[in-house]
């Protein structure tokens, strides 16, 4: 009896290593294209899940596009790519001309100045003057002298629909620049003592400034418990009634799932999963 048990114990740890070596080698055949398209704004943190997803699928080739988010989703919407990338929610129109949103992430829109502006803080009401020509010099929010440069981003840019539906100046901005992509943005702000914009939290470098807002600093912790108030997601966009390639299919899983999370937070961005 020991003996058929034993035999019994051999066989099934046979078969288990069979498998595993077997779900190995299809990880590792795996092959074909990953084709991403739109938001400037999620560069970095798609590019950190791409190399990740690479490394684990070297016969996979992984491409992005940086279009701007209202591209990404039309380029989904045509076939031209397999996930669109939105750093906004999709519109009714959107939806229901058969996409599906999945939220990845959270970024908080950093308002951004020069280094050397003396103003630190804006409440979002301020904000909305400055952006709107209601407030036009900065000496009059605590600065120099100076008229205020508006710097923004292009129609159609996600960071754009968040940062105006939040300060509530759809329409209303007086852009002196309006620039195709968050690090334009801020290249613009870190060149001119006098300019203000907005980028994604994710991407701000120390060659600008990042304004508190009604006193609460853009980080990750204050992204994630909602008191950096200009927030919006990062979004995944797909076909809702067409599948994705076997390839396509295994990213988008690796992407929403929590071993994603630390290389999405690495990027200055909240996993939402």
């Amino acid at each position: 009896m020991k003996k058929i048990q034993k035999w019994i114990g051999i066989a099934l740890a046979a078969a288990l290593s069979v498998t595993a070596l077997a779900g190995c080698s299809q990880q590792q055949k795996m092959s074909g294209t990953v084709t991403t398209d739109g938001s400037t704004s999620m560069e970095r943190v798609i590019g950190a899940l791409g190399e990740a997803f690479q490394n684990e699928h070297s016969g996979v080739t992984f491409t992005y596009n940086p279009t701007g988010s209202g591209s990404g989703i039309q380029a989904v919407q045509e076939g031209r790519c397999d996930i669109g990338l939105s750093s906004r929610n999709l519109k009714d129109e959107e939806a229901a001309g058969g996409l599906t949103a999945t939220v990845l992430a959270l970024d908080g829109i950093a308002v951004i100045v020069h280094p050397d502006n003396p103003v630190s803080d804006l409440d979002v009401d301020t904000i909305a003057k400055l952006y709107t020509g209601e407030i036009a010099n900065w000496k009059d929010v605590g600065g120099n002298d100076a008229s205020v440069v508006l710097i923004g981003r292009e129609a159609g840019s996600g960071t754009r629909d968040g940062f105006e539906s939040i300060t509530g100046t759809g329409d209303a901005c007086q852009y002196r620049q309006e620039l195709t992509s968050t690090g334009d943005v801020i290249t613009a702000v870190s060149q001119n003592p006098d300019a203000i914009g907005y980028a994604s939290l994710a991407s701000v470098t120390d060659n600008v400034k990042a304004l508190t807002v009604a006193g609460v600093a853009p980080t990750e912790d204050t992204v994630k418990d909602g008191s950096y108030v200009i927030q919006r997601p990062f979004v995944l966009v797909t076909k809702t009634d067409a599948p994705l390639s076997e390839a396509a299919q295994a990213f988008f899983d690796f992407a929403t799932s929590s071993s994603a999370a630390e290389l999405i937070a690495k990027e200055g961005a909240v996993a939402v999963h």
